[in-house]
């Protein structure tokens, strides 16, 4: 093993074959970390639930203490309930760039909520996934394993939290109620059902953020951004009692991505379980219930893919898009199953056009809702990429694994640390810099 000394003074464990552009990422990509972590500590602190668990899988590999922090502090917006927020604000400020702040959740409605202002949503569950990824690079066991102990029931609650109140059929599978929740605000996957929503121009009047500035990559339009902050404000209404959204919810859906990731969190809970010598058989449940649950309802033999539920209107999600794929991460297909994705991943409705790369857009080229400069509407997204990596090589699709791990580094080295990249330009979409991006550049070059 070789070791760089970056100018941050962190030492990272290499191996021999990378090559010096290689070098060159992880010097940026450690750099934009340590401009995270440092912000961490000013006045416009905001964390975002599931970028926290990429960052910690990212400081992993150099900073174990930075690594714990961001899931600590995440950990501090956690409401009574279980519930882990999607967003936690540290200093009592408005989000960044529009984002809907503390005086739009009003999270304080419900008796569960934390000291904390927060969001009143969720997204999904990496942070068990993140918590062992950090034990296994850590560089001090003892301090990791000390971590794990304290984090362990506040994982627990958190998945408990979502087997209580989100698993409506009780066979599984996990609804969410808001399309932000999914990761993927914009994703063709909600258009049908943000189709029932109704929005007012009074009710924005009162209620929508006053800087729309980041809608141009993170939404279609203004309508379909009004019509999230209608969900939020009908949250806020009921107190955020689960329960009764949930009889009015005109959006609740069983998404496949969301289900994917909690099963593979189940199966890392079971890990952190056995290493602390507790049980670990009621979260290896959790994970084959899920996984069985995704297989006979979320599973389409005539499309050979996974289709996201709509709970309200009763029907599969028809769209196609590579977020079905997402399976694979989560280990729930079967070798059949597994095969028909490959398959389906390899068609040009699914390859980007960069001359060199072969990057997954986040929704098929054939479709009438593809659009490039939007990051889940068919951009390459960074995360996806990353976790389909992830799924083909546990599967023994080294080939195809191999291709889309250095289609993501060209995308990085060519274009810059984006989460999203043009699929026909190889430009980068939406903000430069991005920590999450950072994280996912670091695994993709430390964990190979």
């Amino acid at each position: 093993m070789l070791s760089l000394q970056p100018s941050s003074c962190f030492r990272v464990a290499l191996r021999p074959d990378l090559s010096s552009s290689d070098l060159a990422l992880i010097r940026a990509a450690i750099a934009v970390l340590d401009l995270n972590g440092a912000s961490m500590t000013t006045s416009a602190s905001v964390q975002t639930s599931w970028d926290a668990g990429f960052r910690t899988m990212g400081y992993a590999h150099y900073d174990q203490a930075l690594a714990m922090q961001e899931l600590r502090l995440l950990f501090e917006g956690q409401w009574r309930n279980g519930l882990l927020p999607h967003l936690v604000f540290h200093h009592r400020r408005p989000g960044p760039s529009g984002i809907p702040g503390p005086l739009v959740w009003q999270a304080e409605r419900s008796p569960f909520a934390p000291p904390l202002p927060t969001s009143g949503i969720v997204q999904p569950p990496l942070h068990a996934t993140a918590a062992w990824h950090l034990y296994c690079h850590a560089t001090d066991r003892a301090a990791a394993r000390a971590f794990l102990v304290e984090l362990f029931p506040q994982l627990i609650a958190w998945h408990h939290y979502l087997y209580r109140e989100r698993d409506i059929d009780q066979n599984g599978l996990v609804y969410i109620r808001h399309p932000w929740e999914s990761g993927q605000e914009n994703s063709p996957l909600w258009d049908g059902a943000m189709q029932r929503i109704c929005v007012t121009p009074d009710h924005m009047q009162r209620y929508q953020p006053a800087d729309l500035s980041y809608l141009h990559h993170r939404h279609p339009s203004e309508s379909d951004h009004n019509k999230g902050i209608y969900l939020v404000t009908q949250a806020r209404r009921h107190d955020y009692d689960e329960a009764t959204i949930r009889a009015e919810a005109p959006f609740l859906v069983q998404d496949v991505l969301f289900n994917a990731l909690l099963v593979r969190a189940n199966r890392d809970l079971a890990a952190i379980a056995r290493l602390l010598k507790f049980d670990p058989t009621p979260f290896e449940r959790w994970a084959e219930q899920t996984a069985i649950a995704m297989n006979e309802v979320l599973w389409c033999p005539e499309a050979g893919q996974y289709q996201s539920y709509d709970l309200v209107g009763h029907n599969p999600i028809a769209a196609t898009v590579a977020a079905n794929f997402a399976p694979l991460y989560g280990q729930v297909p079967s070798p059949f199953q597994a095969y028909q994705l490959v398959q389906q991943l390899a068609t040009p409705a699914f390859r980007a056009a960069v001359v060199g790369t072969c990057g997954v857009p986040t929704c098929s080229r054939e479709a009438q809702t593809f659009d490039g400069h939007q990051p889940w509407r068919g951009a390459i997204w960074l995360n996806l990429n990353w976790m389909l990596y992830q799924g083909l090589t546990c599967y023994g699709y080294s080939t195809e694994a191999t291709q889309l791990r250095q289609a993501s580094l060209i995308l990085a080295k060519q274009g810059g640390l984006y989460e999203s990249f043009h699929p026909d330009t190889g430009k980068g979409v939406g903000t430069n810099n991005s920590a999450g991006a950072a994280a996912l550049m670091l695994n993709l070059l430390l964990d190979a």
